[in-house]
């Protein structure tokens, strides 16, 4: 029997060949990826319209509060009256750091502050005060001063527990040497490392010199600090020799290594 036909073998052949996709031409696809990049742009610029209208123009982000936490001898309303937060404005727009300063410029019992925005409609005041670790008497009131040794406030009661200073070093040479700045800084450093239990015993840190500094606790005791110097090591000796003499009137670690308790 006789095979098929050449005319047969290539119509079977064109049978079995799978048709061609019409042919797009470089042209075409260029103008498709340009469309799809111009719908991206339009959507992005609508979508960041449409964020800054959020963040300016809507009353969905405005402030509406203000709230403060830390404070102690300063009150909210005071600290907030300060800071004049402007109600009603947007909170993006809010200049923190103006406030932050003005506060500290206003309020010297700060010692430091965060204005933090609280989404969506509030702000928050953060504010840590200034402690007084000594006291100055400046007729009759008092002067605090800080650990930074910082004067920021005048008030006509002295803290509970805040010692008074007394610089009495006279025309001495540590005077001429140090000067009554500089004294002041050994006596803020003698308060701060005084142990706590100590501390809200002390009344008096008097200073003569730079190397003559002594302490007024209460139950008519006294203790000889000598200078600033190795301020932590006297204050673990201290606590010692109170605690093996708790009815001794007067106690030495002006040299930590060799200590002395007296009018037991």
């Amino acid at each position: 029997m006789a095979g098929p036909t050449t005319a047969q073998r290539g119509a079977a052949g064109r049978a079995d060949t799978p048709a061609r996709p019409p042919h797009i031409g470089p042209g075409k696809r260029r103008i498709g990826r340009r469309t799809l990049l111009i719908l991206i742009g339009v959507a992005a610029a609508l979508l960041t319209a449409f964020a800054i209208w959020v963040l300016y123009g809507s009353s969905w982000l405005r402030v509406e509060r203000v709230s403060t936490t830390g404070v102690e001898v300063l009150t909210r309303e005071e600290v907030e009256a300060v800071a004049a937060a402007p109600l009603g404005a947007p909170l993006i727009s809010v200049d923190t750091g103006g406030m932050e300063a003005r506060l500290r410029q206003k309020l010297p019992r700060i010692d430091s502050v965060d204005v933090v925005r609280s989404w969506p409609h509030g702000i928050v005041l953060k504010v840590t005060e200034r402690k007084p670790v000594l006291l100055i008497a400046k007729g009759a009131k008092f002067v605090e001063v800080d650990a930074a040794g910082v004067r920021f406030a005048t008030v006509e009661q002295p803290p509970k527990g805040t010692p008074l200073l007394e610089l009495a070093p006279g025309r001495s040479a540590s005077l001429r040497r140090f000067g009554g700045d500089r004294l002041l800084r050994e006596a803020v450093q003698v308060a701060v490392d005084l142990p706590k239990g100590v501390a809200k015993d002390a009344e008096v840190v008097r200073v003569t010199s730079y190397d003559a500094i002594s302490l007024r606790l209460t139950r008519d005791r006294a203790v000889t600090w000598g200078s600033s110097e190795d301020g932590p090591v006297k204050a673990r000796v201290l606590t010692a020799l109170m605690k093996a003499a708790p009815k001794a009137g007067h106690f030495d670690v002006s040299a930590p290594t060799a200590p002395a308790v007296s009018g037991s």
